[in-house]
């Protein structure tokens, strides 16, 4: 189940918005003016570090390749357990 405390008018539109996007070039425009460039860095290495877990690589070769803390990727591994499967879903998506 989602997390209520996040619903709001206001992530409906951002959530819209990110949906209205048509392309790469555009994702990039947006999220760039959206978020600062750590946002976005840290963004990344959480999503690449849910596909190396996916993977069942070790928590020490994940941090080696990514340079992500024991937290960040126990952070994720919840996320993957515990979640709502979003990281799945996407996952599974960009697979195709």
């Amino acid at each position: 189940m989602m997390n209520k405390k996040i619903h709001s008018k206001e992530t409906d539109r951002l959530m819209q918005g990110i949906l209205s996007l048509k392309n790469m070039e555009e994702c990039y425009r947006f999220f760039e003016d959206l978020c600062t460039i750590n946002e976005l860095v840290s963004l990344g290495q959480r999503f690449e570090v849910a596909g190396m877990l996916r993977e069942n690589l070790t928590y020490s070769e994940i941090a080696e390749k990514t340079g992500a803390s024991t937290a960040t990727i126990s952070r994720v591994n919840r996320s993957l357990t515990y979640g709502n499967d979003g990281y799945e879903l996407v996952l599974k998506r960009i697979e195709e």
